[in-house]
């Protein structure tokens, strides 16, 4: 069978979709919305794990690549999506989750994790060993990190599952500031230079064939670069075609190639559009999903606070405010100022550290509470404008029912909706 991306760069010349968005999310609600917002077009639906979130010793949601699997896979099936238009990503995979560790045995467990996405049949790999390990430098030179990159194809390659599910295609290259939008306020970004996605590529050809990979190496589809969009606690840089042309123009260069755009969360409708047509035509979203359901969340929080005061023991937010406070590791550090300014970031920073702590069983509970206690009520228009004013015409219009679900589902379509619109799904 031939992987959905195998051709990615030739969409362009063609009817139908130019790019594919490509869903970062471990949240079942996120998943189920990305799915019901992607059904209806002629786009696949590219769902994707990270390094840290999901690995062979189950990463900070507990599930290994299997289970990641089963996981996505059960939504779908409760949503009749069809599994052969489901395409399974890994991204980042490489030592990072074991950094702190001599370079040799992070390599060894980035083997191990490599080799167990390869074997649940995840059909896209992004490769990305750019870190340094302990005792070495933070940033790696390209020699270094295309060999370990060759190294991990090396094991993927070994351990592909064979049957009806098609080899995998790969990713290289990687994006600065770090994965998952920066901890401090941005302003100008440094965008990848064009010769410096050219080196990338090339000096990973060369390593791949050194390894004996060079039949991997010709299912590279993309290349990671930094086109010059980000989103910090605060703030959001917009995409500036201009300022990306030498950039994009590098891929007239590299046959068979795409740029995959990273951060491209909270970017506006207009501006993956150009990301899509300047040759971005990965476009990852993570966090601008979760900040979505969050805010419908917290709104549907509000609703219920007026309609049945007293009938819960603490409101959603209050239970995540307790939550994130009790277990800081995942937000104390990248949040910054005075005690107010870092309270409000919890919540409401664009980097929405806050979609570490759903899964929590408090946090799990609270929100199955506000669910059952709004349940399929008809909520009042006016309540729904007061605190979920983006769906409010929607609701007026008959096109969206005024459910608790229903609402926050659809805030996460909407976000999808700008994805699926720029890539011409």
């Amino acid at each position: 069978m031939m992987n959905p991306l195998h051709d990615i760069a030739a969409w362009r010349g063609r009817p139908g979709p130019s790019g594919i968005p490509s869903v970062c999310s471990a949240s079942a609600m996120v998943l189920e919305a990305a799915m019901r917002a992607t059904l209806p077009t002629a786009l696949p639906l590219l769902v994707e794990a990270t390094c840290n979130q999901v690995n062979q010793e189950g990463g900070y949601t507990g599930m290994t690549p299997a289970d990641f699997r089963a996981f996505v896979e059960a939504i779908a099936a409760a949503q009749g999506f069809p599994l052969d238009r489901l395409i399974l990503g890994g991204d980042h995979l490489g030592p990072n989750p074991w950094k702190a560790l001599p370079a040799e045995e992070a390599m060894q467990r980035a083997e191990a994790m490599v080799s167990a996405y390869a074997a649940a049949g995840f059909t896209k790999l992004h490769l990305d060993c750019s870190m340094g390990c302990k005792g070495e430098p933070t940033a790696l030179d390209d020699a270094t990190t295309a060999g370990r990159a060759a190294r991990l194809a090396a094991v993927a390659e070994a351990s592909l599952p064979g049957g009806d599910i098609p080899a995998p295609v790969y990713i290289i290259g990687t994006e600065v500031p770090i994965p998952g939008g920066a901890m401090e306020e941005l302003g100008e970004l440094e965008l990848t230079a064009p010769e410096a996605a050219r080196t990338t590529v090339e000096i990973h050809h060369e390593a791949f064939a050194a390894a004996g990979q060079s039949e991997a190496f010709a299912r590279v589809i993309g290349v990671v670069v930094q086109p010059g969009v980000e989103f910090g606690n605060h703030n959001v840089i917009d995409y500036d075609s201009a300022k990306a042309g030498a950039l994009s123009a590098v891929l007239g260069d590299l046959p068979g190639v795409v740029f995959e755009a990273h951060s491209t969360d909270y970017q506006r409708r207009a501006n993956l559009a150009a990301l899509v047509q300047d040759g971005f035509a990965i476009l990852k979203v993570g966090p601008g999903l979760t900040f979505a359901l969050r805010e419908a969340l917290y709104g549907l929080d509000a609703i219920a606070a007026e309609l049945h005061p007293g009938a819960r023991p603490r409101g959603l937010r209050a239970t995540m405010e307790a939550v994130m406070l009790a277990q800081p590791a995942n937000w104390d550090r990248y949040y910054e100022g005075s005690d107010a300014e870092r309270a409000l970031q919890r919540h409401f920073s664009y980097s929405d550290r806050i979609r570490y702590y759903w899964p929590q069983p408090e946090a799990r509970e609270a929100l199955d509470r506000l669910f059952a206690l709004l349940g399929d009520a008809a909520l009042p228009e006016t309540l729904i404008g007061q605190h979920l004013g983006a769906r409010y015409a929607d609701v007026r219009g008959g096109r969206l029912a005024p459910q608790a679900r229903a609402l926050a589902l659809a805030s996460v379509e909407a976000v999808m909706q700008d994805y699926i619109s720029a890539c011409g799904g």
